[in-house]
């Protein structure tokens, strides 16, 4: 699944302003330590120096636009928010051109193969932060569950002086950042350029609770569980001046914001769902797909791809249910699924409880997968309240895996075992901590993200918990067969409704149709696809190319292919656009197939 974020390729418009601005950790592998630049090689010739010196200008000018600071060698908020002024994303644009024009000047073929991985992931990563920016994606800087006014507040809390002060100086912005937001949204508006109506109906409630006064009050709920790690009298002086900024800032800043959502915003958001209903939709619809499958693929080719792989799934779906003894229909099945009461925790604890031992299941496996174990360790925390109803199910990150315990009718346990190797491990959380310990490498490759490598190494793990035994029963196994189909009918789904003018119910049916997803889930999910144009194209093709890329070296390796460092080759080489993953793991085939044969 999409990462506290999120979302996306490289950081889109959206995802900057979501996860740079904000601190928050919406990507999976967005908050990780960048290695100090001395501990890279020196440059080769003049080529990699000139590259260098222009991906190491552009990140440092890029955490200064989007108020970060090296802290504790890692990038983190600072004490502001950034600047979303649509004068600041235009000279943002200028720059990004500026940078690209430099790095065609660049002879690629005098780069080392370091070097030209870098400069491949940087071209991508710059490319898609211009295409956003020229586009203004940031007049519609929210999705369906997505949100600007969103991830300001700690999932833990914070166990520094100076990290509660910066939290403080954010809070005491938020004001001023919300309203240059709800000016980039008016903006959107008298263009016709909004998020879909039908898609962020009622997330305006989202923003209610960081109205309030009392201690329901998220922020000063906070403030109120300062841990005792903050020794007094400081720890009373940080409360009450946190708290008199929630109240004299926050709230009004919020309070604001929701009658502008309510009164203004929502109203005149647009009423049709396709990315082609957008002012010339359709090429914006087509840059959406290059930066989230980074491949070249046209919608036709993926809604095809789609259409295969839904029906190849479907028959494994059935097998599994004749696996499981089911006499009725595939329908039938849906149903029993969905509606008896041995696949549903009682409580939400008990759901915790059960992630939490999936997850320690798989750290008995993981020797067996993967040769270099990361230290870092994440926890699992429940999805907070105030954005549950409209949140999927699991999302993972660098610090915690979130699991939703809202409705648990609606929470099939036999989803789970697929939903924790996807987003905490060997997925989401596994991998951000492994970019974490990376070898040395540039900041920006340390924290770029890529969709299509990070979702599809996120499906992977799905089927490779196949070969761990984690899927004990057929219901399990079911589970990751829905988690699959639910990906592959994406493809169909997104195009079908950015491309060939499928409506919102049209999609909820598909969805319905083909997985044994809870129908809450089914609409939030359509209610993405339908506010994100693009992004879920990203998770198949990136775990098909992953596929792929296993059975081309089970191929030519035969007995000598071991799983271990084939896997270590993905995750050491980082997030990279797919051609890139391509042809590094083609280049690990061969030279193992030389040191086979010389064996």
């Amino acid at each position: 699944m999409r990462p506290f974020r999120r979302t996306r390729t490289h950081l889109s418009t959206l995802a900057l302003s979501l996860s740079l601005a904000l601190g928050a950790a919406v990507l999976p592998a967005a908050a990780q330590a960048a290695p100090d630049a001395g501990q890279l090689p020196p440059p080769a010739n003049a080529a990699e120096a000139r590259l260098r010196e222009l991906y190491e200008a552009e990140w440092l000018w890029r955490q200064q636009e989007f108020a970060r600071e090296r802290i504790d060698g890692r990038w983190q908020a600072a004490d502001r928010l950034p600047s979303v002024t649509a004068g600041s994303w235009a000279r943002r644009a200028a720059y990004w051109k500026q940078v690209l024009d430099a790095l065609d000047a660049i002879p690629v073929d005098q780069l080392g193969p370091e070097e030209r991985i870098n400069a491949a992931v940087f071209r991508a990563s710059v490319e898609a932060n211009l295409n956003g920016a020229t586009w203004r994606t940031y007049e519609a800087p929210f999705n369906s569950d997505t949100f600007f006014w969103g991830g300001l507040n700690p999932r833990q809390p914070y166990q520094s002086e100076a990290d509660w002060r910066r939290f403080i100086g954010r809070l005491r912005d938020v004001g001023r950042y919300f309203d240059e937001h709800i000016a980039n949204m008016e903006a959107g508006l008298a263009r016709g350029w909004s998020v879909p109506r039908s898609s962020v109906e009622g997330r305006d409630k989202t923003i209610e609770p960081y109205t309030l006064t009392s201690d329901d009050n998220p922020f000063l709920a906070t403030f109120a569980n300062m841990p005792v790690t903050i020794k007094e009298p400081l720890r009373s002086q940080l409360q009450a001046e946190g708290r008199k900024v929630v109240l004299e800032h926050v709230v009004p800043a919020y309070s604001k914001l929701l009658s502008f959502m309510r009164e203004e915003y929502l109203p005149r958001t647009r009423t049709t769902t396709a990315a082609a209903d957008l002012p010339n939709g359709r090429e914006f619809y087509r840059t959406q797909i290059k930066e989230y499958v980074t491949r070249d693929m046209t919608a036709k080719e993926i809604h095809e791809l789609g259409l295969a792989e839904v029906e190849r799934i479907s028959r494994e779906m059935r097998e599994v249910m004749k696996r499981a003894g089911f006499e009725g229909s595939f329908e039938e099945f849906l149903q029993f699924l969905r509606t008896d009461p041995q696949f549903y925790a009682k409580t939400p604890n008990e759901l915790l409880y059960y992630t939490a031992w999936i997850a320690k299941k798989v750290d008995g496996e993981l020797k067996h997968v993967i040769g270099t174990l990361p230290r870092y360790r994440f926890t699992i925390l429940p999805v907070p309240d105030d954005i549950a109803p409209i949140y999927t199910s699991g999302r993972g990150g660098l610090d915690s895996c979130l699991f939703n315990t809202y409705d648990l009718p609606q929470r099939p346990l036999y989803n789970l075992p697929a939903l924790v190797v996807h987003e905490c491990a060997p997925g989401h959380s596994f991998q951000a901590a492994l970019a974490l310990e990376a070898p040395a490498r540039p900041d920006f490759r340390q924290q770029t993200y890529f969709s299509g490598y990070g979702e599809g190494w996120g499906l992977y793990t799905e089927w490779l918990g196949t070969l761990m035994g984690i899927y004990q029963t057929p219901y399990d196994d079911f589970g990751r067969l829905t988690f699959e189909m639910w990906r592959a009918a994406r493809l169909v789904i997104d195009t079908g409704l950015h491309e060939y003018g499928w409506t919102r119910q049209q999609a909820i049916d598909y969805l319905s149709a083909h997985t044994a997803l809870a129908p809450l889930d089914i609409v939030n999910e359509i209610d993405r696809y339908i506010a994100w144009p693009g992004q879920a194209l990203a998770y198949y093709i990136g775990y098909k190319t992953i596929r792929d890329l296993r059975s081309e070296a089970e191929q030519a390796l035969g007995e000598a292919f071991d799983q271990r460092p084939f896997h270590d080759t993905i995750l050491n080489l980082g997030s990279v656009p797919l051609p890139v993953l391509e042809e590094e793991v083609r280049a690990f085939i061969s030279r193992q197939k030389a040191a086979a044969t010389t064996d």
